[in-house]
């Protein structure tokens, strides 16, 4: 029988790292701003990567190692020397931003079993921050081609979604690995002819020095534009492309296919029952468009449908509020506290760039829904200023024991709005006025203190509730959409 006492082992590892007097590695990061002490023995049992990186460093006259680390923040690293140490990973009250961070860093570091799990939890627990942040992530995870999980989660959505990549300003910046891997999905929903003009135009991106006019190209280009491509090339469905288009648009490169495949091209179109040498993939499924289905999950779970109407009015100044089966915006969610995270700096991270949108606010304790619209970009990187804007409201929502809504239009339209400068957005959230309305939090966490506020100084028309501080149970930010577009 064997006996096992692994919380106290991992709690007295964990206590090594404050050890300082026999440590014999320093580890610096964040532009060595910050150094950490450990041990390479811990280190080298942990981690074959730092068991590799430990070998080629000499030791100081101390026979102390320093690594040093300048892309990777305090932070992280600290969480992952925690991890090293004693097994133990606490992401309570951590971004998910933190977390995929976490997650590539554990990768670098070669801890299979952490970043493994962390990419487990981003897929089942963090899909609306990963489909928020879709091209960092896809661009991000193809890089070394670890992540399989969520490889197959990027995929299954650009499969059915290809403009999110096909038609993004960056196309052409997408790894290699990553284009092969959507050219081998027999579900991607594009047409053939488009996904050729789509590699093409990828591959002539990679050499710069091809001539624009295609009539100037000689023997050479074609050859480096082949070698370009020649991961791409055997994923294309020739011959699901009709005899129009591969006249149009593939005959012009026809240099860069191999001369047995153009052969079997040409012969599928004038005799297709005779053999072909060259390999026939099979056509991509093209699906038939899903009727919506009559149940959908709510897009909100703060605010219903009765609540967007009634917001919808008052963006569109209407006198009398929308019916609730027929208002004329589509919320999209940007931002959800208690799927997000709660730290200020989160919100100026994922608002940022988008306009129209609307924050709605649970207060802890009462039954109290208020909130904000902002017709403006929202924009992290200012100095601090304000905005100005004559079509921002704050609003108090009918709930519960609040028996009726309370709009508050912008009173003083130079001082509608309030952008913290990058200094000040540890703390604080969106501010609208000069104090009027703004989520504040000296602990990184809304829920956790008591700083939000609320008060009454002559930027808005009139109180929306009682002043004074408050805090969050959770909040949602929401771009609002015109349905008509």
């Amino acid at each position: 029988m064997a006996l096992k006492f692994f919380d106290k082992l991992s709690q007295n590892f964990s206590e090594l790292i404050n050890d300082k007097d026999d440590y014999n590695v320093i580890i610096e990061v964040e532009n060595k701003e910050k150094t950490f002490t450990a041990h390479s023995n811990v280190l080298k049992c942990r981690s074959p990567y730092f068991r590799k990186e430990l070998d080629t460093i000499n030791p100081n006259e101390n026979n102390v190692k320093t690594i040093v680390k300048h892309d990777i923040s305090a932070q992280i690293f600290d969480i992952i020397l925690k991890y090293i140490y004693g097994g133990v990973i606490n992401l309570e009250n951590i971004e998910s931003r933190i977390i995929f961070d976490l997650m590539l860093a554990a990768n670098k570091f070669e801890l299979e079993e952490l970043s493994k799990k962390l990419e487990t939890i981003l897929i089942e627990d963090k899909a609306s921050w990963l489909k928020s942040h879709f091209s960092l992530v896809y661009r991000t995870i193809f890089i070394n081609n670890n992540f399989k999980d969520l490889e197959k989660f990027c995929n299954d959505i650009v499969a059915k979604y290809p403009s999110l990549i096909f038609d993004a300003e960056d196309f052409a910046s997408l790894q290699e690995s990553a284009l092969v891997s959507l050219l081998k999905r027999d579900d991607l929903q594009v047409e053939e002819v488009k996904i050729w003009k789509y590699i093409i135009k990828w591959g002539i991106a990679q050499n710069p020095t091809l001539p624009i006019n295609l009539d100037e190209w000689n023997d050479n280009n074609f050859l480096t534009l082949n070698t370009t491509l020649q991961h791409c090339l055997p994923y294309i469905r020739y011959f699901h492309i009709s005899s129009e288009d591969i006249w149009n648009n593939v005959e012009p490169y026809q240099k860069i296919l191999d001369k047995q495949l153009w052969k079997d091209i040409i012969q599928h179109f004038m005799s297709p029952n005779q053999p072909k040498k060259s390999v026939i993939l099979p056509a991509r499924t093209i699906l038939i468009p899903e009727l919506p289905a009559r149940s959908k999950e709510p897009f909100s779970t703060i605010i219903s449908d009765d609540h967007a109407a009634e917001i919808s009015s008052w963006i569109d100044r209407k006198n009398t509020t929308y019916p609730s089966t027929n208002y004329p915006y589509e919320f999209q969610l940007i931002l959800r506290g208690s799927k997000d995270g709660f730290a200020p700096q989160t919100f100026w991270n994922m608002c940022h760039g988008h306009a129209g949108t609307v924050i709605i606010i649970k207060v802890k304790g009462t039954d109290e829904i208020i909130g904000g619209y902002n017709p403006l970009m929202w924009d992290n990187n200012t100095g601090g200023v304000y905005k100005e804007t004559n079509d921002s409201f704050i609003f108090s929502l009918k709930n519960g024991n609040i028996q009726n809504s309370i709009l508050s239009r912008v009173k003083l339209p130079k001082n509608a709005l309030h952008y913290w400068a990058k200094c000040n957005q540890e703390i604080y959230g969106p501010i609208f006025g000069g104090n009027e309305l703004f989520m504040r939090s000296d602990q990184s966490n809304f829920t956790i203190d008591n700083n939000s506020y609320f008060g009454t100084h002559g930027y808005y028309e009139k109180s929306i509730r009682t002043s004074g501080n408050f805090s969050i149970i959770d909040y949602e930010v929401f771009k609002v959409n015109s349905k008509t577009t």
